[in-house]
């Protein structure tokens, strides 16, 4: 729970917020075009994911307001090309000095709501939130930890790094070399993440993975955070099947799927266009209007994953929940024919984690999934 402030310091904090806010309604026009310029013309010309952009802009957010300690996540978005940190803090400094007048957080962004009562504006916080509560358990209970897509995602570096535990990174090769530069200029140390650059829409992902030293018999923390729904539901299907049938047994995804009302919402109007601008858009959703446990767990039932920890965000709405966070765990698969040729059974599952092919299927078939970690 928050600090609750005295009255008087509470009425202070809103005659000052309010008397900002006025006053730098210019400021924060020019903050807006500074931030929007930025995340989407100059991610544009680079070739990588605004979406991933949006992501890093709410955890740098959440450090700057004191919701959640991330100071890699702050240095890194000091030195990033395609978002502007003077642009923020000119858009969000009236609710950043009523925060610190009252030391209650108000509007955006706050905390997360009861568990169930978040609303879409909750999704960056919220979402990683339950995200970090679910990794603080499994992590200590696995030997290797993979982000697919990583993104900006710096749970691998400073405080937030699982301690024992090797740490790959899979990326698109223009996004991965991107994000290592951004690292050195903002003197990360990144000597103890393994970076694996791949091309998901035609090699082998767990190949590659493995040939960056992952190693299938050890159990694994895998992340898929902010993906799913810019994919097809067959490469989300293939990804799924990927890590069921070339993780060790007992290994975790811990990833979000989301609801048809959100991905509606993104299909639509502004939402629709600032998407495509960048090459993206809304794909895949699960029918969460009602029963949406039962959706969750047949869908991943279908899938030989078992359903584990889960967060339903925004489930007191009326239409259902938006999206989910959710712990899925791998099941012992039937064993390999002997006839079987082990190369393609390491491609297939390669690509069905990011865009797992059936065995047998060539590099071809492998989804263009495991992009970034970035969209919401």
């Amino acid at each position: 729970m928050e600090y609750a402030p005295p009255m008087f310091m509470r009425l202070i904090a809103w005659v000052v917020f309010v008397v900002l806010q006025v006053a730098f309604l210019p400021l924060a026009v020019l903050g807006t075009l500074m931030v929007t310029y930025r995340q989407l013309v100059v991610s544009r010309r680079m070739g990588v994911s605004q979406t991933a952009i949006e992501v890093i802009n709410g955890r740098w957010t959440m450090h700057w307001f004191g919701i959640r300690a991330d100071p890699a996540t702050a240095r890194l978005a000091g030195v990033l090309p395609n978002t502007s940190v003077p642009g923020l803090q000119l858009v969000l400094f009236p609710l950043w000095v009523k925060y610190k007048l009252s030391g209650v957080h108000f509007g955006y962004p706050r905390r997360p709501p009861a568990d169930g009562a978040e609303n879409m504006g909750d999704i960056v916080v919220a979402r990683t939130f339950y995200f970090d509560r679910i990794l603080a358990r499994v992590l200590p209970e696995v030997e290797q930890f993979v982000l697919l897509g990583a993104g900006y995602d710096v749970r691998a570096y400073g405080p937030l790094a699982p301690a024992g535990v090797a740490c790959f990174e899979l990326d698109r090769p223009e996004m991965q070399a991107q994000k290592r530069s951004s690292l050195r200029d903002a003197g990360i140390e990144a000597a103890d993440v393994t970076f694996v650059p791949v091309d998901f829409g035609r090699e082998d992902v767990f190949g590659r993975l493995a040939a960056g030293g992952w190693d299938p018999g050890k159990k694994t923390a895998f992340l898929w955070e902010g993906v799913t729904l810019y994919l097809s539901e067959d490469d989300v299907r293939k990804t799924l099947r990927g890590v069921r049938e070339h993780a060790a047994p007992g290994s975790v995804l811990v990833a979000d799927f989301y609801g048809e009302r959100l991905v509606r919402w993104m299909r639509g109007g502004a939402a629709r266009k600032t998407l495509e601008y960048t090459g993206e858009g809304a794909a895949f959703a699960l029918p969460f209007a009602t029963d949406w446990e039962k959706t969750l767990r047949g869908f991943l039932d279908g899938e030989g994953l078992a359903p584990g920890e889960s967060y339903f965000m925004g489930r007191a709405n009326p239409r259902g929940p938006f999206m989910v966070v959710a712990e899925c765990v791998a099941r012992p698969t039937e064993p390999s024919s002997p006839a079987e040729d082990p190369s393609d059974g390491v491609a297939t599952s390669r690509e069905s984690a990011p865009q797992e092919p059936a065995p047998g299927n060539g590099a071809d078939s492998v989804p263009s999934g495991w992009r970034r970690e970035a969209r919401p």
